[in-house]
């Protein structure tokens, strides 16, 4: 698992305890708690091998941490043993919102539609400050969303625009934080059973089997949501071919058949009939001289597929079906 420096630092802080890590904030500017809260929220599970890697680079003994799991709560309950309640949840709700470490940088990362649909209800002049503010490319899917007649009031005013005033774009910066950033956070809050829908895709399978079994006795309606929200390995037969493709190319040989090694005969057919005739003889080869393996190992090697998939079917590079039959038109 490879870790920025700002993540390096959230799993430092999460490996030595509240204690200790509410001293280090204290000493630290604003704008360091700020990304390294932003890394800590957002850093879900790392693996224990990942924390030894980084107790060697500390050259500190916590290497039998084990795993850490960095959420918004255990951010938040941090960040509350140092800085005052006000602050705290201004913090959180900043780093709530997209990324970026300026306003102008948050709305660089918030997604096209959603950001037309609060700008079609501003001033055209608020509009194009804005724009002007963003990148080309993503001022220019924004401007394609807008209606007709407001978007040719907003590009004349860019035309006409000198430069900002100072006063202005404090205004405008105030305005979007106060009201679209804020709400946006809270809109973007998780519902808690899709949190426990990807802690569950984290458990080896036993745990899985076990703990949703036992949530099924106390809350059936809870624990069929948590498990149709689940992301599992099979669900990669939802894949075209094209995306079976582009997952192949991104996952390391030894690990693509360590994971077909625990596959159902589907799914493994699905890989091999979008590989060329050379590379399926291959892996038939490889998985018939693996012999006996820990299943441990295929469910990790599982789980690091899936997590990959995920990331690209969110870039977009693959698609999933959902299953259902499309309607035909005659």
């Amino acid at each position: 698992m490879h870790l920025n420096g700002a993540q390096k630092a959230a799993t430092f802080m999460l490996a030595i305890g509240e204690d200790h890590a509410a001293r280090l904030f204290a000493k630290m500017h604003e704008d360091e708690i700020r990304d390294i809260s932003q890394a800590m929220a957002s850093l879900g599970t790392v693996p224990a091998s990942a924390v030894e890697e980084l107790c060697r680079e500390f050259a500190e003994n916590i290497g039998q941490t084990g795993n850490l799991v960095g959420s918004w709560e255990t951010t938040e309950r941090m960040l509350l043993k140092t800085l005052p309640r006000e602050r705290v949840a201004q913090i959180m709700e900043e780093i709530r919102g997209p990324a970026g470490r300026t306003m102008w940088d948050k709305l660089g990362n918030v997604n096209e539609a959603v950001l037309a649909n609060y700008l079609k209800n501003e001033y055209p002049q608020t509009v194009a400050v804005v724009l002007t503010k963003v990148k080309a490319d993503h001022a220019a899917r924004v401007l394609s969303l807008l209606p007709e007649g407001f978007s040719m009031e907003v590009i004349m005013r860019m035309l006409r625009m000198e430069t900002v005033q100072k006063e202005a774009l404090d205004g405008v910066e105030k305005t979007l934080k106060a009201e679209f950033m804020s709400n946006l956070a809270r809109a973007q809050r998780r519902d808690a059973h899709e949190m426990m829908a990807e802690i569950f895709n984290n458990l080896d399978r036993q745990s899985e089997t076990r703990i949703l079994a036992a949530l099924e006795e106390r809350n059936r309606d809870a624990a069929e949501r948590i498990r149709g929200l689940m992301f599992t390995f099979d669900d990669l037969s939802r894949m075209d071919g094209g995306g079976v493709q582009v997952l192949m190319r991104a996952v390391p040989k030894d690990q693509l058949t360590l994971a077909l090694k625990g596959a159902s005969e589907t799914l493994r057919d699905l890989f091999i009939k979008n590989m060329s005739e050379r590379a399926a003889k291959m892996l038939k080869d490889d998985l018939a001289n693996l012999g006996p393996v820990k299943l441990r190992d295929v469910d990790d090697a599982q789980a690091a597929i899936v997590l990959l998939a995920k990331d690209l079917a969110a870039q977009g590079q693959i698609q999933m079906q959902d299953g259902r039959e499309e309607e035909l038109v005659y």
